[in-house]
């Protein structure tokens, strides 16, 4: 089993109105600054768990997509992708119900686009973090073909 640990550290005090704003960090890596969003009274200035869950899902489903293209050969050239994380109330408890990803796919000219659709489906079958989840991963890629240079 592989394991990757970090630390999270908040300081203040619950005794009034609080700070949400904490730290989060592992060896050898920049600290990274965690709030809450600014509707559960936190900063949009910090990353929240929300974005966090997000950059997840949509950086382990580009990992698996580029390994797959690689693996049957198809010349990826560009992956700018358009993330959104859905929260809703289900039975008063909220939760992620869906994350949307909508990346533009840019390919070299030549290339088979259903075999790019194909390898971006197969992709959330191996992408760990979206097979980990409850929530519903929605998958609207566009793929473009460049023009030969």
């Amino acid at each position: 089993m592989e394991g990757f640990p970090l630390r999270l550290k908040w300081q203040g005090s619950t005794a009034g109105e609080y700070s949400r704003d904490a730290v989060a960090g592992t060896e050898g890596k920049p600290d990274l600054l965690v709030s809450s969003g600014t509707n559960y009274g936190g900063s949009d200035a910090r990353w929240n768990p929300e974005d966090l869950l997000g950059a997840s899902v949509a950086q382990c489903h580009l990992l698996t997509f580029l390994a797959l293209a690689k693996k049957v050969r198809l010349d990826v050239r560009s992956y700018d992708d358009q993330v959104t994380v859905f929260v809703d109330a289900v039975e008063k408890v909220k939760r992620v119900s869906k994350v949307r990803l909508a990346p533009l796919i840019r390919v070299a000219p030549g290339t088979d686009v259903e075999k790019v659709r194909e390898m971006f489906v197969k992709a959330h079958k191996y992408c760990f973090i979206a097979q980990s989840l409850n929530a519903e991963v929605v998958m609207e890629p566009t793929i473009e073909v460049a023009t030969a240079e």
